[in-house]
């Protein structure tokens, strides 16, 4: 593959969207999404992705293919914040490497949409049964960034109580995202082939325009959170560029030793190298309330996702392809 096919990544709607709203920002333009109808296009990416993944899951059934991107998900997104952690405790204080930390153990459920839109246009094959992992990696990143506080934390005052701990731990199993997402895989697996053709139209057809519509405003985000970087310092800039390209080529490597395919591999590369934007910040903002919000967001949306989205997919996808040929 070369310089001109990765830079055909930039050709993707999807792509342009949200580049669009990151100019937007830029030219101090009014363009925006109205909440709720942002609200709206991410509830329905998850669906489509959960919905996705249990139809491939009724095809392909529960194999040992399937296990195996289980376990590596949750190992990985319990396992990298306890990495991340002690890289990120020598510039933040335990509160910020903590919630920082299990930020990057999780997912962006966007990227991975991405993914799945780019290996597509590339005419790529890849399991749908990804979403399975995809869909356990919320939760494990959430109790890893709160065991590694409470662990380092000297004062209890700095901590949730028990009660709520507990309640902490029902919100990362259980909050919106994790709830649609796992609820539609086992939809889309119970209902099947009637399922799938009875939803066919609104799960495949407009998929690609919704996205776009998304893309448009993580564009506008984006652009505002990068803003907000100028007061966090160059060391928290750094990780947040670095982490995508050193984790994406861990990912890699660890997908090949596997078995994977290269489709599978990529999405396996993007699960584990991307941060989570949404459900990891509200779950660390409720547990953690001294963790510093203007210092994750833009980390995570501002430059990790924005990296992945623009240089990371085709880069790992011609990273994927030089070593499987």
């Amino acid at each position: 593959m070369s310089l001109h096919s990765i830079l055909e990544n930039f050709a993707h709607p999807a792509t342009l969207f949200f580049f669009l709203g990151m100019i937007a920002v830029f030219v101090k333009s009014d363009l925006e999404i109205p909440p709720q109808i942002a609200k709206f296009l991410s509830i329905y990416l998850l669906f489509d992705i959960g919905i996705k993944g249990g139809e491939e899951l009724f095809h392909s059934g529960f194999n040992g293919q399937v296990l195996l991107v289980i376990v590596v998900c949750v190992l990985g997104s319990f396992l990298i914040p306890f990495g991340m952690y002690y890289i990120l405790k020598r510039k933040l204080s335990v509160h910020d490497a903590g919630a920082v930390a299990a930020t990057y153990g999780s997912i962006s459920a966007v990227t991975f949409a991405t993914g799945t839109a780019f290996l597509e246009s590339q005419g790529e094959p890849f399991g749908g049964y990804m979403v399975a992992g995809m869909a356990l990696m919320e939760s494990p990143a959430i109790i890893a960034g709160l065991i590694l506080i409470r662990m380092n934390s000297k004062s209890e005052e700095s901590t949730t109580n028990k009660a709520g701990f507990n309640h902490i731990l029902r919100e990362a199993f259980f909050n919106g995202s994790v709830l649609l997402l796992i609820g539609s895989l086992l939809i889309g697996y119970i209902a099947g082939e009637t399922g799938e053709k009875e939803l066919k139209p609104f799960v495949n057809e407009i998929f690609f325009g919704m996205l776009s519509l998304y893309m448009l405003d993580m564009g506008l985000l984006a652009a505002r959170r990068i803003k907000e970087l100028k007061k966090a310092g160059g060391f928290v800039v750094s990780f947040a560029v670095l982490f995508p390209p050193i984790i994406g080529l861990f990912a890699i490597v660890l997908s090949f030793i596997l078995g994977y395919g290269p489709g599978d591999a990529l999405l396996q590369t993007i699960l584990l190298a991307s941060a989570s934007y949404i459900a990891v910040p509200a779950a660390m903002r409720m547990a953690v309330p001294q963790a510093n919000m203007s210092i994750l967001l833009p980390m995570s949306l501002g430059i990790t996702f924005t990296f992945n989205i623009s240089l990371g997919i085709p880069l790992y996808y011609f990273l994927i392809q030089l070593i499987w040929a």
